[in-house]
């Protein structure tokens, strides 16, 4: 007995219903793998969910406002160098310089021997140069400038200290007078005027770092 047979038409309807079902089963796929319908769900847990990272414009708005907080919210203004404690340099009007000498009268083959002595009279300590850049002796009968510590000099140096509120120091080294005219045209000469003696009133006056003392130091030549 021979078995029916379709019409072609029949297996053409039968291809295109299989091929339809099957383009939709694709289509359901991809959509379940590429939409993610799930991941716009709240109820994930916390460490899944990512938050949102901000555009560089909104990075930038936030910087500046957390730093225009910041500004506002500590006013203190940044320490100087002048605040750091340290001492700074002495106030002139704090530093009383007085001349010394080892004597009060020198017999005919003596020489005297110069020194000073500065204190800081303030309530602070300070920074003061002492060296012999800033030292300066001057020797005179009157108004009449014999001697200047100035005037043959040689090498000087500076020496900057702290001196401690109310601190007295003196020279270590007293300056020699050969008890001589000087000059800066006549240093080394061995032919300069020599001091009168016998009984003779000079002066010693000293200054340091431009502060001069107050009194000058009186002294003899016998």
């Amino acid at each position: 007995m021979n078995a029916r047979r379709h019409s072609p038409a029949v297996y053409r309807r039968r291809r295109l219903m299989v091929l339809v079902l099957a383009i939709l089963a694709i289509a359901a796929l991809v959509w379940l793998f590429v939409a993610q319908p799930w991941s716009a769900l709240g109820g994930g847990s916390d460490e899944t969910q990512s938050e949102p990272t901000p555009s560089a414009s909104e990075t930038t708005a936030s910087d500046d406002a957390d730093a225009a907080d910041s500004e506002d919210a500590d006013p203190t203004p940044s320490p100087t160098p002048t605040d750091d404690g340290s001492p700074k340099e002495c106030d002139p009007n704090a530093i009383t310089v007085k001349g010394v000498t080892d004597k009060r009268e020198y017999g005919g083959d003596e020489k005297p021997k110069l020194s000073m002595s500065l204190e800081n009279t303030g309530d602070v300590d300070c920074i003061f140069n002492v060296g012999t850049t800033q030292q300066v002796y001057t020797v005179l009968s009157g108004n009449d400038v014999w001697w200047r510590s100035t005037d043959c000099q040689k090498e000087p140096s500076d020496m900057e200290v702290t001196l401690e509120a109310g601190q007295k120091v003196s020279s270590a080294e007293p300056v020699v007078w050969d008890r001589t005219r000087s000059s800066v045209d006549s240093c080394g000469d061995e032919s300069r005027p020599v001091a009168p003696g016998g009984g003779a009133s000079f002066h010693l006056r000293v200054a340091i770092g431009g502060i001069e003392s107050e009194h000058t130091r009186q002294f003899i030549l016998r």
